[in-house]
């Protein structure tokens, strides 16, 4: 099954590589604010579904851009694809995204493919079986002080997210690590936990098909994975936290406060936070505005 989800992911990735040399011309519409699909998420998601029906017609479909309205709607086996993560980064010539297939059985993530077509990198796992990048095994990363790792995340982009209190859990972690990154792909960010090229990850608002074949991978190369809470059974949750075993843990204590899943104690002291970060937003001066007597300089 793999090898089938390896020839739907390289299919996909020549369409995107082609469109890629002249994204200009791409056609693109809006979903809702700052979400966007192309002909090329369409595209891509079409070969992608085409190639597994080929080979697996009794299997179900859940895609990002079709729902489940391909495949067979009763299946014990379902494909969950993201045929371009990063199509905000795509569609501005940034060239970090990838297609992202798994293949679940009775709700648990089995097979995972992901594919960055700008670099040619292939991501896969089986379960049980190790997870590999370019047919070579890879590990999450061995560190286990977290003022020495990397941590990838995403910012909320739609209308309605919480940015305070996004802005606030950045607070927290920023000046516990060595850095913190937002490339853009949450199927890519978690490919690179697995590889090791970072130590851990946290996002909210996602979907399953951002994060299905992603923590397959996390897992496969010794990781953990779940919601912001721990919990491992995260999949539709719409939260992901990632690491290594002992990073994992570390994040979990920090970020744990602001899972949905959180105590009502914590919840309570995030929202009294969130609430202050707001007013002193709220306070400050907007640029160009004209200061008051109290603030002129005498």
């Amino acid at each position: 099954m793999i090898n089938v989800a390896v020839k739907a992911a390289r299919a996909a990735g020549a369409i995107i590589n082609r469109a890629a040399l002249d994204v200009e011309s791409v056609r693109v519409s809006q979903k809702q604010v700052n979400d966007f699909v192309t002909e090329i998420d369409q595209a891509s998601e079409q070969i992608i579904i085409e190639t597994l029906l080929g080979a697996y017609p009794g299997h179900g479909i859940w895609a990002e851009e079709s729902g489940r309205e391909h495949g067979a709607q009763d299946s014990e086996f379902v494909w969950i694809i993201d045929p371009l993560d990063g199509t905000t980064n795509f569609i501005h010539g940034l060239p970090i995204y990838c297609v992202s297939i798994a293949l679940a059985v009775r709700g648990k993530v089995e097979q995972a493919v992901i594919y960055d077509p700008s670099r040619n990198d292939l991501f896969t796992a089986t379960k049980g079986r190790g997870s590999y990048m370019n047919n070579r095994r890879i590990r999450v990363a061995k560190r286990n002080r977290l003022q020495e790792c990397l941590i990838s995340t995403g910012f909320p982009f739609r209308t309605g997210d919480d940015m305070n209190s996004y802005l606030r859990m950045l607070g927290d972690i920023m000046p516990r690590t060595a850095g913190v990154r937002r490339p853009g792909a949450a199927a890519l960010d978690l490919a690179y936990v697995a590889a090791g090229f970072t130590d851990g990850f946290f996002e909210k608002n996602l979907q399953p098909w951002d994060v299905a074949a992603g923590s397959l991978l996390v897992t496969e190369a010794g990781g953990l994975v779940g919601n912001l809470s721990g919990d491992a059974d995260f999949m539709e949750q719409h939260e992901c936290l990632a690491a290594n075993p002992r990073i994992y843990g570390q994040l979990v204590g920090i970020l744990g406060k602001y899972s949905k899943f959180a105590g009502a104690g914590d919840k309570a002291s995030v929202r009294a936070a969130v609430a202050e970060l707001a007013q002193a937003n709220a306070e400050e001066p907007q640029p160009g505005a004209p200061k008051d007597d109290a603030d002129a300089d005498f």
